[in-house]
């Protein structure tokens, strides 16, 4: 029976270019389980969006000197590009500054307000007298009261990852150089946390046993020593939905607050795109369906407190008000949260220009040999490195040397030995280390398709080179090249039996490296692709027009060993990688910091 499995990635900021941290943080993890469980046959819902209303976006907005709307567009198609250039197959991606978006997030605002969880509160913020406004938080820096980084945001600290109160930073700086900065007093709604607090560290304690140590301790942990306190979810700004209570003009959504609300606003989206206006229920108030999210590690409380905390204090009050409904939302499965990847020993740092761009990356290698070394290498409970010369290393020696080489000698042998067919026999004439084989690759099914329902990419990805590995040493014991010349019978049953097992391989490797999985599954012949295909759409409404990314889906799964049939046709095969030169290395070194 299929699952319905919600796959939310985190919204990146309309302020930057998509790098490989980016990449691998969330939104490779996310594509590779929605990959995954649509090769089962699990019915997929994959979002996110652009998220237009941060402070980052504005602060973009204003170093140029123009409109913030025409900054957030911008970064938003080059999102669109990386992202089918990596192969993400969003559902839809979309962008937090659509008509439905705002109506989703002010509705969940009036369900807590109504709810008894919202409160007004009057508080001190930075305020720049010569600008004649209060300062949103990213324009605030100093030194944070916690761990004395001198480079803290006046709400959050990058160094220590605490979530800090305003008033509290030492030594407060405008980064916009608006010049001295003094506390003023200023009325907000808050969220009442401590209300919630008990409901979110049941659901997380239910939720302990399957997610992962660092995000348990960033949420439950932090909860268990400091407790939740109530926390202000509107502020002074102009850009932003508007805050939907009488007398509250200029004021806006807090963007942390709305921003979460995406991956429900996203779904309602999708649904309304399509046929079935309803369809987005599916996901969100169907109790067997599961909802993964993935985020990077500086982003933990807003997913595994916050939002919980709000869809708990929505309960079902959020659809009496949105549209009549009477039931609450879903609150998520896993947050799989990924730790930061790094770059040559340093962080990655665009204003230094020291990142592996997204689309840069594509100019110069293939998308799955880039998916290879962000999985392999990917963050999952420690920080990684980005290092150029394990890139060329990696790619030359596992994934051209055991899988590509595999798949190409078998098929290209085969193809040239039998005349384009896969040898034709009695399957009940394979040897007993032929069935030994094939059991093995076939209980990689298991063993695989669980490592990814677990979010274990690293771990199904090292599974599935073991497999490909455990048919290289069939073929060096057997050696068919040999064998052809003096009993094309037996050669043929061991041709047939690695065919059938690369067959299957290339399904195992499919959600991390799609394109070249494809490629094989033509080279066998199927007429069946492994995967549909993405596109872009113009969507309008009240607010104006935006591109969104969507997905068509194909429709048969796949997930099951091989079905090769003797004797069937093969198309021409071709290598499915290609090996670096070691120059690779200095020539990528020295791009970096220029």
């Amino acid at each position: 029976m299929s699952e319905n499995i919600l796959i939310a990635i985190a919204w990146p900021y309309a302020n930057a270019e998509i790098h490989v941290g980016n990449i691998t943080g969330s939104h490779l993890p996310g594509d590779i389980v929605a990959r995954y469980h649509r090769l089962k046959g699990n019915k997929v819902l994959m979002v996110s969006g652009t998220d237009s209303h941060g402070t980052p976006v504005t602060i973009a907005a204003d170093e140029v000197g123009v409109p913030v709307e025409e900054v957030y567009k911008k970064y938003h198609e080059t999102f669109l590009e990386v992202f089918e250039g990596y192969g993400i197959t969003y559902d839809l991606f979309t962008s937090t500054h659509t008509e439905n978006h705002f109506n989703v997030a002010q509705s969940i605002f009036l369900a807590l307000k109504e709810n008894g969880f919202i409160f007004p509160k009057t508080s001190k913020q930075w305020y720049s007298a010569s600008a004649n406004k209060f300062l949103p938080d990213r324009y605030v820096e100093g030194t944070c009261y916690i761990c004395q980084y001198e480079s803290a945001r006046s709400d959050q600290c990058d160094n220590c990852g605490n979530v800090l109160e305003p008033e509290k930073l030492i030594n407060p700086r405008a980064n916009t150089g608006d010049g001295a900065l003094e506390l003023r007093e200023t009325e907000h709604f808050y969220l009442d946390l401590s209300k919630l607090e008990p409901d979110v560290s049941n659901f997380l304690r239910q939720r302990s046993k399957h997610m992962r140590e660092p995000v348990l301790g960033e949420s439950l942990g932090k909860i268990e020593a400091e407790g939740l306190k109530s926390r202000p979810i509107t502020r002074d700004l102009d850009w932003g939905i508007p805050v939907p209570v009488e007398g509250w003009e200029g004021k806006c959504l807090y963007v942390w607050f709305e921003a979460v609300i995406g991956y429900l606003s996203a779904a309602i989206e999708w649904s309304r795109l399509g046929a079935e206006p309803e369809a987005w229920r599916a996901w969100w108030v169907n109790s067997d369906a599961r909802q993964f999210y993935f985020i990077g590690k500086d982003n933990i409380f807003f997913h595994a407190s916050l939002w919980p905390a709000e869809l708990m204090g929505a309960g079902s009050e959020f659809l009496k008000i949105f549209d009549g409904g009477d039931q609450a939302l879903n609150v998520p499965y896993d947050v799989p949260a990924n730790q930061f990847m790094n770059l040559e020993g340093q962080k990655i740092s665009g204003s230094r220009n020291w990142a592996v761009w997204g689309r840069d990356a594509l100019t110069r290698y293939d998308p799955d040999a880039l998916r290879y070394y962000l999985t392999v290498n990917m963050p999952e409970l420690k920080d990684s490195d980005w290092d150029w010369a394990e890139f060329v290393a990696r790619n030359n020696n596992e994934l051209v040397a055991n899988w590509g080489n595999l798949a190409n000698r078998v098929l290209s042998f085969c193809y040239k030995q039998w005349d384009g067919h896969i040898p034709d026999l009695d399957e009940k004439t394979l040897r007993p280390t032929d069935l030994k084989l094939l059991s093995t690759i076939e209980a990689g099914f298991e063993s695989v398709g669980s490592l990814y329902d677990s979010v274990k990419l690293r771990a199904a990805l090292s599974e599935c080179l073991k497999l490909a590995t455990s048919v290289n040493q069939y073929l060096d014991t057997n050696a068919p090249w040999k064998q052809v010349k003096e009993d094309k019978v037996e050669a043929g049953k061991t041709i047939y039996t690695a065919l059938k097992a690369i067959d299957s391989l290339k399904v195992l490797f499919a959600p991390i490296l799609p394109f070249t999985s494809e490629q094989l599954n033509s080279f066998f012949g199927h007429k069946r692709p492994l995967f549909g295909e993405s596109y872009t759409e113009e969507i309008s409404d009240s607010l104006g027009t935006h591109k969104g990314l969507r997905y068509r889906g194909a429709e048969s799964a796949h997930w099951k060993p091989s079905e090769l049939e003797p004797g069937a046709v093969l198309n021409q095969p071709a290598p499915l990688f290609k090996k670096l030169e070691e120059s690779v290395i200095e020539e990528e070194r020295a791009r970096l910091g220029n």
